[in-house]
């Protein structure tokens, strides 16, 4: 499957979600972002903060298989990206959800605000 365009640092954060990549996943983002995950959540400050977050999902799963984007729509500096996630829980449950994620991208191309549209009580259900 071939990815929507999207801006760099966008498609860094689906690419490094597939290969469950928490480092190269939380470099998608300024040092100084915020990410709403989901949307309604205390969001999580700071790149550090980020990377320490996906560094404790990504070993709930085997595998993490990530997330895929369907459709991105760019207007200046915000980004719109509808997806879908994927992964396999330890007791080898499938678990499937979507949603849509909308970025700001700063002035070095980097993620600065990420906020995550979707609903986590169908993502926990599976669990």
């Amino acid at each position: 499957m071939t990815f929507p365009a999207m801006p760099k640092s966008v498609l860094q954060f689906f690419t490094a979600s597939q290969a469950a990549d928490a480092d190269a996943w939380a470099d998608s983002f300024a040092e100084t972002a915020t990410f709403h995950d989901p949307v309604g959540e205390k969001p999580i400050e700071g790149r550090e903060a980020i990377r320490t977050f996906i560094k404790s999902v990504i070993p709930n799963f085997d595998p993490f298989l990530g997330l895929t984007p369907l459709e991105a729509h760019t207007v200046g500096n915000s980004v719109a990206v509808s997806w879908r996630g994927a992964a396999v829980a330890l007791d080898s449950k499938p678990v499937n959800w979507s949603g849509i994620n909308v970025y700001e991208i700063d002035e070095n191309g980097l993620i600065s605000e990420a906020k995550a549209y979707f609903n986590r009580a169908i993502f926990e259900s599976q669990l």
